[in-house]
């Protein structure tokens, strides 16, 4: 019946097909330390940084999982481990793009929408008058 499969592009992971308009979806060009943001997030240019790197993610459709609008669905789900695999390549383009003493404060976090609040709560108090 029309509607059951996916019937646009997808990419198949264990057995399930993602959309390539799933915020789910890796694409083939993207790696962990791709290129996202001109300059590395410091003390002095989290704005700037902020900006660049919330394009980057809009970009690439994941900054649901960032700002943690899309939530990890339950380990029963089919699409949990794709959360997972997503969320992960996010955490790494994320610390890729920090100096090493910021990278080292947010290297326990459990998902990338942890490091963007705490970035946010570190640095946001910081950029105000």
């Amino acid at each position: 019946m029309a509607g059951d499969k996916p019937t646009g592009s997808g990419k198949e992971t264990n057995g399930e097909t993602i959309d390539v308009n799933s915020p789910y979806y890796i694409h083939p060009y993207d790696y962990p330390e791709q290129k996202q943001v001109n300059d590395v997030l410091n003390d002095q240019n989290y704005n700037e940084w902020k900006q660049e790197m919330t394009n980057f993610l809009l970009a690439k459709n994941k900054m649901g999982l960032v700002d943690g609008t899309i939530e990890k669905p339950g380990a029963g789900s089919p699409m949990s481990l794709a959360w997972v695999r997503a969320d992960a390549m996010i955490k790494k383009w994320l610390t890729t793009a920090m100096e090493q003493e910021i990278r080292t404060s947010v290297r326990y976090a459990k998902t990338s929408s942890e490091i963007w609040r705490d970035l946010e709560e570190r640095f946001e108090k910081e950029g105000s008058p």
